[in-house]
């Protein structure tokens, strides 16, 4: 015998909920059916999946490994359904793009009538995140799609190239470098850099493509921005440089600030901008109509 779906989908909701109360409720079923499906499971498995504690549900090693598996046929699963979905019709109906937070705000705003124009039908749920949770989410089954930027370790990922975004520099308009048509990595490490907080890839992209290390010092001695209006500010009210996507600025994101922004002198200072989606997954079709999109948009 083997497990069925619904039960590996209620182990899938204890995991995530350490709960059998909240693991029942957002199965919408009764407790005591939850159970019973988690006790048939572990009969046919041969081996407890969870220990129940008063405290809450614990996955046992076994459970643990089994979660793992039952992640990646469920996702299967989805994928059987949503392929004989879209086989006629791609985009259409539901489908859930993640996106990171120096992507989103700047792009989405331009692509979204596009897509609504050229499927009319879709109905496109979005999740703004750092770019570790939202792979996380795509290997899971949680997410059909994702707007990264590379480089980024892709195992287990495919993607379509949408656009590549130039970094460019940004200083105080006050600053001498304001003068500059062109600022070095060199010249600007010798500032006080201000960069995102530890999570956002934007902040390796930058520092990579310019050949520069991150700036010494501990946390307490050093500025970090969690978002680019935030860096934005910073760096207009005089507390060092830093790095701006094209895509942000050709947004207007720094006419705001008394920020300055010069090309930096190196050369291949950018980023790829993709749409990601699971290797082997159903949605890849769907996924190179979404990069196809946004790739023609016509510049700002």
């Amino acid at each position: 015998m083997l497990p069925t779906l619904r039960q590996l989908h209620y182990l899938k909701l204890l995991a995530d909920h350490g709960s059998f109360s909240r693991a029942a409720e957002a199965a919408h079923v009764t407790q005591p059916t939850l159970s019973a499906g988690i006790a048939e499971l572990e009969k046919i498995l041969g081996a407890p999946v969870v220990d129940r504690q008063r405290s809450g549900a614990i996955l046992t090693a076994a459970g643990k490994e089994a979660t793992v598996r039952a992640q990646a046929i469920l996702a299967q699963a989805g994928d059987l359904v949503e392929a004989a979905r879209s086989a006629s019709h791609p985009l259409a109906g539901r489908f859930r793009l993640g996106v990171i937070p120096t992507v989103a705000p700047f792009l989405l705003p331009r692509v979204l009538p596009v897509l609504r124009e050229r499927y009319p039908k879709l109905r496109l749920f979005l999740r703004e995140d750092l770019t570790h949770r939202l792979v996380a989410a795509l290997k899971s089954g949680e997410l059909d799609a994702a707007l990264i930027a590379l480089p980024y370790e892709m195992a287990g990922l495919a993607y379509a190239h949408v656009s590549d975004d130039e970094l460019l520099c940004a200083v105080p308009a006050a600053h001498d470098l304001a003068n500059s048509d062109t600022i070095t990595p060199a010249r600007m490490a010798a500032e006080e850099m201000i960069l995102l907080e530890d999570g956002h890839c934007l902040k390796d992209h930058a520092l990579a493509a310019c050949g520069l290390d991150p700036p010494k010092g501990t946390s307490e001695e050093s500025f970090a921005a969690t978002s680019l209006p935030t860096l934005v500010q910073m760096v207009g009210s005089g507390l060092g440089v830093s790095f701006l996507p094209r895509m942000a600025v050709d947004a207007g994101l720094a006419k705001a600030a008394h920020v300055a922004v010069r090309p930096i002198a190196a050369a291949h200072p950018s980023r790829e901008i993709v749409v990601a989606w699971r290797a082997g997954s159903s949605r890849g079709r769907e996924g190179k109509l979404l990069a196809e999109a946004a790739s023609e948009l016509p510049a700002p």
